[in-house]
């Protein structure tokens, strides 16, 4: 796979075979709100999907602009190379989790998008040396499990959460892959969560 990183910002700029990976911008809010209103492609997040334009801009600001001002930033838009309009999103957190998340408009799924955004994204953690990441998927989300997979990801655990604010009891698989070096299992949600275990089955 072609990787191609332009270092304009701290939030590098990539490209893929079919991808550019870039930040959002103002002008995005509506290819935004049509990925965050989507029942289905909300179903396994934490939070309902967004009724209006306005909550989606306030998303974007929470979540993304506002993430742009620190010194490295791991948060994209997903597009097409063809048009360069957000189809979906990934994202790193800057805390000690690294934690993985990822979303795409249902109408692009079984194609190997969210896979390609995601290695590329990895290539730039291993060039900017952050040890590794990790990444939770409720265990009914099984396609968001094998994303993880074919990332080369590895199952370390599963604990249970009530999420907010759907309030609810949810049973979340957490995967890991080092980048830079061995590391033991993050543990910080086996620590936190009474409800923790290892499920013997190949998850």
């Amino acid at each position: 796979m072609m990787i191609r990183v332009e270092n304009t910002t701290n939030t590098p700029r990539i490209e893929t075979d079919r991808l550019i990976l870039r930040k959002f911008v103002e002008e995005d809010v509506d290819y935004a709100f049509e990925i965050l209103r989507d029942e289905e492609v909300n179903t396994f997040l934490p939070w309902y999907p967004i009724k209006d334009k306005t909550k989606a801009r306030l998303h974007l600001e929470e979540r993304y602009f506002n993430n742009y001002n620190r010194e490295k930033s791991y948060h994209y838009a997903v597009c097409l190379k063809e048009n360069n309009i957000p189809i979906g999103y990934i994202n790193v957190s800057d805390n000690d989790s690294y934690d993985l998340g990822y979303g795409l408009k249902k109408e692009f799924w079984g194609n190997g998008i969210i896979t390609e955004g995601c290695n590329a994204v990895i290539e730039v953690l291993k060039r900017d040396k952050i040890p590794y990441i990790t990444a939770t998927h409720d265990i009914n989300n099984i396609k968001s499990g094998n994303v993880m997979k074919r990332l080369g990801m590895e199952y370390k655990y599963s604990y249970k959460e009530i999420v907010q604010p759907k309030n609810f009891l949810v049973t979340f698989r957490m995967y890991q892959l080092n980048l830079s070096g061995e590391y033991g299992t993050y543990s910080k949600y086996w620590d936190l969560y009474n409800e923790h275990f290892i499920e013997k089955y190949n998850c």
